[in-house]
């Protein structure tokens, strides 16, 4: 039995990027930030965390080695490598740091085009584009209008919202337009129907992303953001891993907003939950579904969502410890013939200025039980990853990328 999982730890980044002083991240690391600050007890939180940072399952996969590969940063050298892990890092080829351009990198197919951006001003967006939304979308307004982080801007606009019916419309230094409405007062499926037409007004300016801010509450006290996001993405260029994948006749069982990334093209299935927790357990369940030639392709959004956005340094060491008491579940499912992932997308360096992205190398470590792992090296484009998962499920080598799947490919 052949059967793929690729899990990605949203914005879990390594550092080490060579062109990060073109984004204004030279320097960032969210790995090793996190790492520095718990071993500094500047990441301890009383009933969340304390002390250095314990991730024993993803060091035993290589993660330590991964780290030293991307940057010489070196993280818990005593806990032993397992045998049959593979361990390296991965080079983003894109030009964005964003979500749409990690996923589909990792999936074979790097955005070589450059997408459209908001500028970092007020209004950020065009007032042709602003007039179309009201005109098109049958609003009375729209509030915001800027570049701003999602929770503060809920609290800045949200009781105006709720008001006057006016959707909160904002932006970031990515390729996004997000909107956030409240889930009652405005109406969740009316949220998505005004997101959609909005995707259709901003295709012309190659924004990547349209993405559905659902909201609750009643003052700016009480507001919280719910998990009935809902994202409108621009559909990939040209067929990815994914649509290799199901066009043979193989299912890929989608995690977590992986189906709206991809526009949910090349998707069997999607199976959603609130939070990484939740979100593990879907992914085990799809492990236990998976056939032969199937691929499990889960995001776990959390990290980067909870934590990266909002520079939340104990939070995110919390998180990923979390994940690892998970990971042997992952790992006692897995059978000869299986090939087991861990990736991210994009950094999120919670110790970094801002609240945005942050352009990093990534982990590429994982195990295939039966075979000999070791060190795949400094990957230069992410699309490796892809290939790897493609030769693994007897797919024909594709446009982008070079498989590692020979380096870990001989039997213990």
């Amino acid at each position: 039995m052949s059967r793929a999982f690729l899990f990605v730890l949203d914005s879990f980044g390594i550092g080490g990027a060579a062109d990060a002083e073109r984004y204004g991240d030279a320097g960032s690391n969210t790995f090793g930030h996190i790492a520095l600050a718990c071993a500094e007890a500047r990441a301890d939180r009383e009933g969340l965390r304390e002390g250095p940072l314990k991730v024993p399952t993803m060091v035993s996969l290589g993660l330590g080695r991964a780290a030293e590969t991307a940057t010489g940063f070196q993280f818990d050298s005593k806990t032993a490598v397992s045998a049959s892990a593979f361990h390296g890092a991965a080079q983003e080829i894109s030009s964005g740091k964003d979500t749409p351009s990690g996923h589909w990198e990792i999936a074979g197919l790097p955005v070589r085009f450059d997408w459209g951006y908001f500028p970092d001003r007020v209004p950020a967006f065009p007032a042709e584009l602003t007039e179309a939304m009201i005109r098109e979308g049958k609003v009375p307004g729209i509030l915001g209008n800027c570049h701003a982080p999602g929770t503060e801007i809920i609290e800045r606009f949200g009781e105006e919202h709720i008001r006057t019916g006016q959707p909160i419309c904002y932006t970031s230094v990515d390729s996004v337009l997000q909107i956030a409405a409240h889930e009652v007062h405005f109406g969740l499926e009316r949220l998505y129907e005004f997101c959609k037409t909005v995707r259709r007004l901003v295709d012309p300016l190659k924004i990547g992303r349209v993405i559905a801010r659902p909201f609750l509450g009643e003052t700016s006290a009480t507001f919280e953001r719910t998990y009935n996001r809902h994202d409108y993405a621009v559909p990939p260029p040209e067929p990815t891993l994914l649509d290799r994948l199901t066009g043979r006749g193989s299912r890929v069982i989608a995690v977590g907003k992986i189906g709206d990334i991809f526009a949910h093209r090349g998707i069997s299935e999607v199976r959603k939950a609130p939070g990484n927790m939740a979100m593990f357990d879907k992914a085990l369940g799809a492990m236990d579904d998976a056939g032969d030639g199937d691929l499990v392709f889960a995001n776990f959004v959390d990290f980067d969502t909870e934590f990266g956005h909002r520079r939340d340094v104990a939070g995110y060491a919390a998180a990923l410890e979390a994940f690892d008491r998970r990971l042997p579940e992952a790992l006692a499912k897995l059978k000869p013939g299986d090939l087991l992932i861990l990736t991210a997308d994009h950094g999120n360096d919670p110790t970094w200025r801002g609240t945005d992205h942050t352009r990093e190398r990534v982990p590429v470590i994982g195990t295939a039980p039966g075979l000999t792992g070791g060190d795949i090296g400094l990957r230069t484009t992410f699309a490796d990853i892809g290939e790897t998962v493609a030769e693994h499920l007897k797919l024909a080598r594709g446009r982008h990328g070079a498989s590692f799947h020979a380096a870990i490919g001989g039997h213990a």
